[in-house]
């Protein structure tokens, strides 16, 4: 009979101790995140510092300087530039027609673009169509809309004045751009004509974003459509909101190509804007310097205004 030895306890066999990793060398600085990081950035920095930084700079030594535009830099001046911009018969006149300018382009603008971009979001059969055909005067440039404008408005040879004869809505041909009110209007409707779909598109793309369920919710809560508009659509919309009113706000104080084309300032320069009597001071009266400290001025007036719209959106935000 044999007897089986007694199994004693298992003894654990020692574990491989791990290899020791060899530290990797570190990347040539050429290869470094931050080297393809300045890398990549680098063509818009020098984009940037070539076609801003740099002509700022020069338009700020301009307006400081005494800088006839076929003679050069004569010198500094510092500040008849300023004085004498501010003290011109038609900067006043001219900054007042801007703002009124500037405050129904955007009221009606806006209004407008809103309008369109409700009318629009749902998805219905010609919803597409709407879309396209509202957008269609944005892929115009503004020159030349303001040449076809230029044209439709002309009493003699222009359809409209034509159209409202053959109506017998007028007796004589109608000067859209005779008086100072009519060319207000005449010009205010030719940029909403061409920007409205392009802002419709901005707020469009913000009413898509708001989920539906939201909407939903206060369907069931009962809640009328003007309610949801109010207290949903509104509050939900405002950053496309801001981004619509930065840009309106700011190319309407820029305005000049359509007054430079439409009505050249008339009728007895009751239609000059700011940045037409910046022209007229560095192409027509040949003063860079005195165009330089306007370019200054509109600078710093647009920084300031939008300043004042951030630090506003900024506090609706947090309230």
């Amino acid at each position: 009979m044999q007897v089986k030895a007694a199994a004693g306890p298992a003894v654990a066999e020692p574990r491989a101790r791990p290899h020791p990793r060899t530290p990797r060398a570190p990347a040539p600085w050429w290869r470094s995140r931050r080297t393809k990081g300045l890398a990549y950035a680098a063509p818009t920095a020098a984009f940037v510092a070539i076609f801003f930084l740099l002509p700022l700079l020069l338009v700020g030594r301009m307006s400081l300087s005494d800088w006839p535009l076929l003679t050069g830099d004569r010198g500094v001046n510092t500040p008849e530039n300023y004085t004498d911009a501010t003290d011109s018969t038609l900067f006043w006149p001219a900054v007042r027609f801007t703002l009124l300018y500037t405050v129904i382009v955007t009221v009606v603008l806006l209004g407008l673009a809103l309008l369109l971009a409700l009318l629009v979001q749902e998805s219905r059969p010609a919803a597409g169509f709407f879309r396209t055909v509202y957008f269609l005067p944005g892929a115009l440039g503004l020159a030349s809309a303001s040449l076809l404008f230029w044209g439709l408005y002309s009493p003699t040879t222009g359809p409209l004045s034509r159209i409202l004869e053959k109506l017998g809505l007028v007796d004589d041909p109608v000067s859209f751009l005779g008086t100072p009110t009519s060319a207000l209007l005449s010009t205010v409707f030719l940029v909403v004509w061409k920007f409205a779909g392009f802002y419709m598109l901005i707020l469009l793309v913000g009413l898509q974003r708001i989920p539906h369920e939201v909407y939903e919710a206060a369907r069931t809560d009962g809640a009328s459509r003007a309610q949801i508009f109010r207290r949903i659509t509104l509050p939900l919309l405002r950053p496309s909101i801001a981004l619509t009113l930065l840009l309106c706000v700011t190319g309407s104080l820029l305005a000049f190509d359509q007054f430079f084309i439409l009505t050249k300032g008339g009728p007895d320069n009751s239609t000059v804007t700011v940045v037409q009597l910046i022209y007229r001071e560095a192409f027509q009266r040949l003063n860079l310097g005195t165009a330089a400290a306007l370019s200054i001025i509109v600078l710093a007036v647009l920084l300031l205004l939008n300043a004042l719209q951030f630090r506003g959106l900024r506090r609706a935000d947090e309230s």
